[in-house]
């Protein structure tokens, strides 16, 4: 999972950086603090490690802009211990509070219980389906490399959700196009073929021509090895 570091004492951001990876994350420090939600919305962290005092405006102001297009948890790191601060952090909508100085197991644990909390149910609807490609269920989406996202319509998404769900087995046309039927979305044989190609097409397009993973079987059906 993706962690976006936002302090500006560059040596602490790589320190923090530093651990965060050796946990097995990945981890992106910020270096300009003038445009902090929209680094957010572009590089879309699994959770925001946030300092308070931060150059022109404050972390709790930065919360409550990434607030307003975001519900990714913000843990809020900073040496500033009255009681009034950890309110205001949660006010402008953080998750928890670590003060500086901190100890690494700490932080350790207030990370992966804040990612816990907040993806428990929502990484049941997600799989991977290949090397670096996860199958989003609930948004109809793919990503790729944890960042790049494929969108699907909805029957793409009916398909994919079939394929997904008889892995390593052949899905006929036939019962591709019952499933689609049966959701009031008509499709012919030529249509469904069309279909698929174009799922294929925003896959080869979205990954940047590294994944292909429908697969024909010919005169059957398709199916993700």
């Amino acid at each position: 999972m993706k962690l976006m570091i936002v302090e500006d004492d560059l040596l602490l951001a790589r320190e923090i950086g530093r651990l965060c990876e050796k946990w097995g994350f990945e981890a992106l420090c910020l270096k300009r603090f003038d445009a902090v939600d929209l680094a957010c919305r572009q590089c879309r962290p699994d959770l925001v490690l946030m300092d308070i005092n931060l150059p022109s405006y404050d972390g709790f102001y930065w919360c409550s802009k990434i607030r307003e297009t975001s519900h990714v948890p913000v843990l809020f790191l900073s040496s500033r211990d009255q009681n009034a601060d950890k309110v205001m952090a949660m006010v402008s909508g953080g998750d928890d509070y670590v003060e500086k100085p901190f100890d690494p197991e700490l932080l350790l644990v207030k990370i992966r219980a804040l990612l816990r909390r907040s993806y428990e149910y929502v990484q049941s609807d997600r799989e991977a389906v290949a090397e670096n490609l996860i199958y989003d269920r609930g948004q109809g989406q793919l990503v790729y490399r944890g960042e790049i996202l494929i969108e699907m319509t909805k029957s793409e998404n009916k398909v994919f959700s079939l394929l997904a769900d008889h892995r390593g087995k052949v899905v006929t046309r036939d019962t591709l196009m019952q499933q689609l039927w049966n959701t009031d979305d008509y499709v012919t044989d030529a249509s469904l073929t069309v279909l698929v190609s174009r799922l294929r097409a925003k896959i080869h397009e979205g990954t940047g021509g590294n994944v292909d993973c429908i697969r024909t079987k010919k005169g059957q059906g398709y199916y993700l090895p």
